[in-house]
């Protein structure tokens, strides 16, 4: 699980992670990083829309991309603002497939492990 510290809650940092950061996106997912100055540790939000599929299958995406998203915090820049958005796709997806695309994503937009 993240750490709340880790979590990105509110929405302007949503919006100015999507319209300014970098994007690189794949089947199962869209990828938006930007520099947040106002911060001090590098956080993560997730957008999984009810085009995925019903409350049990985007809660289930959810849980699988906090999970294998807290692997690559250390990675991420220090002030760092990423958001994940999941796409349709994600739902029949499985964990592997979803930290394959993850991990390609992150590297496309200038993370590297």
């Amino acid at each position: 699980m993240l750490s709340s510290a880790h979590r990105l809650t509110d929405g302007p940092s949503f919006q100015r992670a999507v319209r300014t950061g970098r994007k690189a996106g794949s089947r199962t997912l869209v990828v938006h990083l930007a520099d947040d100055p106002d911060g001090s540790e590098a956080r993560v939000g997730f957008v999984v829309s009810k085009a995925v599929g019903n409350a049990v299958v985007r809660n289930r995406v959810k849980r699988r991309l906090r999970h294998q998203a807290r692997e690559h915090l250390a990675s991420l820049p220090g002030s760092a603002v990423l958001v994940v958005r999941a796409l349709p796709g994600a739902a029949g997806s499985s964990s592997s497939e979803l930290q394959g695309d993850l991990a390609r994503c992150l590297s496309r937009v200038g993370v590297s492990r």
